[in-house]
C-alpha cells in the first residue's frame, strides 16, 4: 500500500476542519452567492465524512487517531456554523446549547466509557440527528427563500427535529453506558 492511500482518510477528516474558516467568511457576505458557495462548501465537507471512512477501510488504514478525529472534525464544523448563524438570528440560541451540551456530555462519557472499556453502539437517533443537521444547516446559511421554496422555515423545523434527536440520542448514550458499565464503575469506596 501506497503512502498516500494510508493518509487519505486522515487528510479528508482534516479537510473538514480546515473548510470551516471559509464557510465563515463566505456566509458573512451580504450576497446570495457566497451564501449559496458557503452552503455548497458546508454540504462538501459533510459529505467527506463518508469518504474519510470509506478510504480508511478500503485502504485499511483505520487508526485510533482517526477514530479520535472524525468526530472532532464533524463537531467542529457543525458547532462552529451554528455559533455564526446566532448573530443573524436565524436560529435560537437554545438549539446550539442544547447542541453543544449534549455533544460535551457524550464526549466526556466516552472518555469514560473507553477507561472503563465499555464500547457503546451508535444509535439511530444519533445518525439521523447528523443527517437532520447536514440538511439543515446549508438552509440556514442561506437564510432566504428560493423561487418560491420555504428554505428557511423548512431549515429551521429540520434543526429543531435535530435538537429533539441530539437530546433523544445523548439519553440513549447515557442509559447504554448505565447498562453497560462495570458495577465498580459508580462506587466511590472501589477506586
Amino acid at each position: 500500500m501506497q503512502n498516500w492511500q494510508k493518509q487519505l482518510a486522515m487528510r479528508i477528516t482534516l479537510s473538514r476542519i480546515l473548510a470551516v474558516p471559509f464557510v465563515l467568511v463566505l456566509m458573512m457576505q451580504e450576497d446570495s452567492t457566497s451564501r449559496l458557495l458557503a452552503a455548497l462548501l458546508f454540504m462538501l465537507a459533510s459529505i467527506s465524512d463518508y469518504f474519510d471512512g470509506y478510504f480508511a477501510r478500503k485502504y485499511n488504514a483505520v487508526s485510533n487517531m482517526g477514530k479520535f478525529m472524525d468526530p472532532i472534525a464533524d463537531k467542529i464544523l457543525v458547532t462552529s456554523i451554528l455559533v455564526a448563524l446566532i448573530p443573524s438570528h436565524r436560529i435560537d440560541p437554545w438549539m446550539v446549547i442544547i447542541i453543544l451540551a449534549r455533544d460535551t456530555l457524550i464526549g466526556g462519557l466516552r472518555s469514560v466509557a473507553a477507561a472503563d472499556q465499555v464500547i457503546i453502539a451508535a444509535k439511530p437517533a444519533g445518525k439521523w440527528k447528523t443527517a437532520m443537521q447536514m440538511i439543515a444547516i446549508p438552509a440556514m446559511i442561506l437564510g432566504t427563500d428560493y423561487g418560491g421554496l420555504p428554505i428557511l422555515k423548512t431549515g429551521l423545523i429540520v434543526l429543531w427535529i435535530s435538537v429533539v434527536l441530539s437530546v433523544t440520542s445523548g439519553l440513549q448514550y447515557v442509559w447504554g453506558y448505565w447498562k453497560a458499565r462495570p458495577p465498580r464503575a459508580l462506587d466511590p469506596s472501589r477506586s
